[in-house]
């Protein structure tokens, strides 16, 4: 098994198996909404990059139900009226983000809730489980994820979608604070560029958790012994 340390490979052994448990894992996709995956002109807040995982965050997910792993879909839902952010104690990041990106007139439409914004374009299975209460960077805050991980006696949080460098970075701080075991699958998130994609996985990969290949991370799951043969053709995978 291979994990990636300062953004190079290193091979491990079973100094770090607590990691790699299928029975104490979950999965957690963060934020492949339609609010930062729109194709349209009047997306709220784009992230284009992220357009490239949705079919392998489909495919991996599709492995881990096989293997009776939970998939966790958290995402932003903000108020109508805006008390949540815009008119409200606004988050920091429409503060600072048009220094960088330029403004956005539709920035207020971000993941409202009842709009089109909210709806996922990664594939929800009805035994998922969503959370629809996130408002700022971190999946933990204001959420009841960590009640919901607790009640299914999970320990080792396995993290996919966007940004790297934003949100799946917050939620690796807070997954880590909480004591979770962390792991982020570095093919399955996108940050805002490649620097700052490569700094955030850095970060996590020194202080949080283990940054590994989804390939990698499922034959050790599979490696674990669990058979997941019946699930697999279930799916058609």
């Amino acid at each position: 098994m291979k994990i990636h340390v300062y953004g190079k490979p290193q091979t491990i052994g079973p100094e770090l198996d607590d990691y790699f448990r299928p029975d104490r894992s979950v999965v957690i996709s963060i934020d492949m909404h339609l609010s930062h995956l729109g194709d349209s002109d009047d997306c709220p807040s784009p992230a284009p990059r992220a357009a490239e995982i949705i079919e392998p965050i489909n495919q991996f997910h599709a492995h881990a139900r096989a293997l009776n792993i939970p998939i966790i879909h958290v995402r932003t839902v903000l108020r109508r009226k805006g008390v949540d952010d815009v008119n409200g104690i606004s988050a920091s990041w429409r503060r600072t983000w048009p220094f960088y990106a330029g403004e956005n007139p539709h920035s207020a439409n971000h993941a409202v809730e009842g709009s089109k914004w909210v709806e996922f374009v990664t594939n929800v299975d009805p035994d998922d489980l969503i959370i629809n209460t996130k408002k700022r960077l971190s999946i933990f805050y204001p959420t009841d994820l960590d009640f919901l991980l607790r009640n299914l006696r999970k320990e080792i949080v396995v993290l996919n979608g966007g940004f790297t460098d934003c949100c799946v970075l917050n939620a690796a701080f807070d997954a880590s604070n909480h004591n979770y075991r962390v792991l982020v699958a570095k093919d399955l998130v996108k940050g805002t560029n490649d620097e700052l994609e490569g700094a955030a996985l850095t970060m996590i990969s020194l202080n949080l958790g283990l940054v590994v290949d989804s390939s990698d991370l499922l034959e050790k799951w599979h490696g674990e012994g669990v058979d997941s043969s019946a699930n697999l053709e279930k799916s058609g995978l």
